[in-house]
């Protein structure tokens, strides 16, 4: 499975690096250009966290202790609150008891639930335009109330037994509850918090980032313990050489797809950029998100839904895991695929045909 993916990836990278030699003819050297040029936004978000992990594992070991031990709960599992390529895999095999429930944490519960209290919700709120905010998080509702089909079938993929994927699912299962209730009764202040969590893990990826800058450049390491920052940049670069590929395979698929796409929209009751955007959306969110403003009301909330589970999967999140821990591609995109389609019926079952807006 590994070698089949990685081979589609390296069609898509001398399709799109031939293109490039060719000035662009077919739009594909753009999409070559465009992922390597993604190697600076992930070098500013993930290095520094990869390179803290040490320090912040011994920090959360000791305080996760005390609330898992009597509860029966793997501390690896709240490594899953991060998201999978800002430091969510890192930190839960740090912090896990069980390695296969910090494998199940760092790779499925950060690529879905991590990634979207963290990236895809703040992000998605800075660029959906007001009015069309609501759709949003409704979806996002949907997408978690299906959380636990994916994280099934990740897990059973994985070959977890019913105790471990309970133990490694619980706590994110009570929190993603509990963001559906928050988001329905008090959204404006659940908002301000994805905001702020944001903002801390912006913060929090800096000052690593300077640390590890000055142990490269100095050799002075001022938190011992750190991950050196060469270390933690090949996983970014690792990354890139993936979006090589992934880009200009997606932007090939997109135009060979066109026409399913529209009959998709039409029996969906989806306007073309709603349908078309869920598969972009599982290459890339913030593309996907920036299209909120040219679709109806239904397909706002179905993509919603679908990028709870669905975000980035073919893009950075499969590159990432290919990089760190190749054996869980199949169980990351089992349980990301399922989530998808799972949220995607679920919105369209609950939203209903309406006029578009």
């Amino acid at each position: 499975m590994n070698q089949i993916i990685m081979a589609c990836m390296a069609v898509g990278a001398v399709l799109g690096g031939l293109d490039r030699i060719l000035q662009n003819r077919f739009g594909l050297g753009e999409k070559f250009e465009e992922g390597f040029m993604l190697l600076g936004p992930l070098a500013l978000s993930m290095p520094g966290i990869i390179c803290l992990v040490p320090a912040l594992s011994g920090v959360l070991a000791s305080v996760l202790s005390v609330l898992c031990t009597p509860l029966h709960l793997d501390p690896g599992t709240f490594g899953g609150i991060l998201a999978i390529d800002m430091g969510g895999y890192q930190l839960a095999r740090s912090l896990a008891v069980n390695p296969d429930v910090g494998r199940f944490a760092g790779i499925i519960l950060s690529a879905t639930f991590g990634c979207t209290v963290i990236f895809t919700i703040p992000v998605g709120m800075s660029l959906i335009p007001q009015e069309d905010r609501g759709d949003f998080l409704r979806g996002i509702i949907f997408g978690l109330m299906v959380l636990p089909l994916a994280l099934l079938a990740g897990g059973i993929v994985q070959g977890l037994s019913p105790v471990e994927l309970l133990q490694a699912s619980f706590p994110i299962l009570v929190m993603a509850a509990f963001l559906c209730y928050g988001m329905t009764r008090f959204s404006a202040t659940m908002i301000r918090g994805f905001e702020k969590a944001a903002g801390g893990i912006q913060i929090l990826s800096t000052t690593g980032l300077i640390l590890a800058a000055v142990r490269y450049l100095t050799g002075l390491e001022l938190i011992p313990g750190m991950i050196p920052l060469e270390e933690a940049m090949e996983t970014v670069c690792s990354i890139a050489v993936v979006m090589l590929g992934s880009l200009p395979l997606a932007e090939l698929l997109k135009r060979l797809l066109i026409t399913p796409i529209r009959v998709l929209g039409k029996r969906t009751g989806m306007n073309a950029d709603g349908a078309a955007a869920l598969l972009v959306g599982a290459v890339s969110v913030t593309p996907a998100l920036g299209m909120y403003r040219n679709m109806d009301s239904r397909s706002r909330v179905v993509n919603g839904a679908a990028l709870v589970s669905g975000a980035s999967a073919f893009a950075a999140h499969i590159g990432f895991t290919l990089a760190v821990d190749p054996e869980m591609v199949s169980p990351l995109l089992a349980a990301k695929m399922t989530g998808m389609a799972a949220g995607i019926a679920t919105a369209l079952l609950m939203t209903g045909r309406h006029p578009r807006t």
